[in-house]
C-alpha cells in the first residue's frame, strides 16, 4: 500500500507542538473514551493531543486522511477495528494491519445479547437458542444496523446453535433498545452505554467475549467461556476496539516517545477507571503484541461474515 509524505528526519525536541489523533467516527461515547486517553497522554508528553473527528466511508476516510500527512509523529491514527480490519475484509480498503506502526492498544467495547428484564420465557442463552433452533424464523432480534460488527458476532453465535431468527434493522441508534424493552423484539444487541444507563432494564444472557473485564462491564453476566460450544471466535475479534497507530515511516525516536507515553497512560489506574465508568474496557497490549493480537482478527471476521450469509440463506428458505 503506497501512502503519502514521509518525514525527512527526527526532531530532537519532539514533541514541540500539538499532536492530532484522527478519529473515524462522530462525537459520542467512543470519542469520549479517546479523549480520556488523549488527555492523560498529553500530560505524559507535555504537549496537547487533540481528537479530530473525521467520519466517512465506514471509518476509512480517517485512515486516508491521516496517512496523507507527513510521517513526523504529529498525526496519530485512532485504529478502530472497522477501518483497520473489517473494511479490508469487506473489500472496501486495500491495506492490512501490517501497513501501520502500532503504539499501544487503547480500549475495547464489549458487546452483549440481552432480553427484556422480566421476560421469563427462557432461562439463559441455552434455552433461548434451543427454542430458536426448534422454531426457525419465529424470534425477532436486532443489532441496530445490518451487516455491522455486532450483527456479525451475533450471527456467528446463532449459527453455532442452528438458531434462525429474523434480524430487524433500525436506522437510528437506540430504537432497537426501545423495542426490546417494549417486547417488540425477543432479544437484541445491548451495548455498554445502554446497559450502564439502565442495568435493571435488561437480562444479559451472553457477553460476546472471553475477557473477564467484558463480563464485569455487564455485571458479571456469562461469557463465551461459559458455553459448552466452540464458536471459533476469541480475543479482540468479537468486540469493537482501537489500537493507536502512526504512519509506518514515522521516525523510530518519535515512535518510541509516543509508545512510552501511551504505555504509561494505559497503565494509569485513573485512566482505566474513567474508561470503565463509560463502559469501555481498558486494554494492556503493547506494540510487541500487535501482530499476535490483531493478526488473527481478520480470519475470525471472515468466519463471522459467513455466518450472516448462512442466516440469510436459512431465512430465505422459510
Amino acid at each position: 500500500m503506497a501512502w503519502g509524505l514521509s518525514a525527512s528526519m527526527a526532531t530532537a525536541d519532539y514533541p514541540e507542538r500539538t499532536i492530532e489523533n484522527i478519529f473515524p467516527w462522530t462525537q459520542g461515547a467512543a470519542m469520549a473514551a479517546s479523549q480520556i486517553v488523549a488527555k492523560a497522554m498529553s500530560e505524559e508528553l507535555g504537549e496537547t493531543i487533540t481528537i479530530v473527528s473525521t467520519p466517512g466511508a465506514g471509518g476509512t476516510k480517517s485512515f486516508i486522511t491521516a496517512m496523507g500527512r507527513p510521517a513526523d509523529g504529529y498525526t496519530l491514527i485512532d485504529g478502530w477495528v472497522a477501518p483497520l480490519v473489517l473494511q479490508p475484509v469487506l473489500g472496501n480498503a486495500d491495506w492490512s494491519h501490517e501497513d501501520f506502526k502500532p503504539l499501544h492498544a487503547a480500549h475495547s467495547v464489549p458487546f452483549s445479547i440481552g432480553m427484556r428484564a422480566g421476560d421469563d420465557r427462557f432461562e439463559g442463552i441455552e434455552e433461548l437458542m434451543a427454542y430458536c433452533a426448534e422454531n426457525p424464523g419465529e424470534l425477532r432480534y436486532s443489532t441496530d444496523a445490518r451487516n455491522n460488527l455486532p450483527h456479525m458476532v451475533t450471527a456467528r453465535v446463532l449459527q453455532a446453535y442452528e438458531c434462525v431468527a429474523q434480524n430487524i434493522p433500525y436506522g437510528t441508534d437506540g430504537d432497537a433498545i426501545k423495542d426490546l424493552k417494549a417486547g417488540v423484539l425477543d432479544f437484541a444487541y445491548v451495548n455498554p452505554r445502554a446497559y450502564i444507563q439502565e442495568p435493571d432494564a435488561f437480562d444479559i444472557v451472553l457477553v460476546l467475549s472471553d475477557d473477564p473485564g467484558a463480563a464485569a462491564t455487564y455485571g458479571g453476566a456469562p461469557t463465551f467461556v461459559d458455553l459448552d460450544i466452540d464458536l471459533g471466535i476469541s480475543g479482540l475479534a468479537p468486540m469493537g476496539w482501537t489500537w493507536w497507530l502512526v504512519h509506518p515511516d514515522t521516525p523510530d525516536a518519535e515512535t518510541e516517545t509516543l509508545r512510552q507515553a501511551m504505555g504509561t497512560t494505559m497503565a494509569r489506574e485513573d485512566v482505566r477507571e474513567q474508561l470503565r465508568g463509560i463502559g469501555f474496557n481498558p486494554l494492556s497490549y503493547g506494540p510487541e503484541q500487535y501482530d499476535d493480537v490483531v493478526g488473527p482478527v481478520r480470519a475470525q471476521l471472515e468466519s463471522m461474515r459467513n455466518a450472516i450469509a448462512w442466516e440469510e440463506e436459512r431465512m430465505g428458505g422459510l
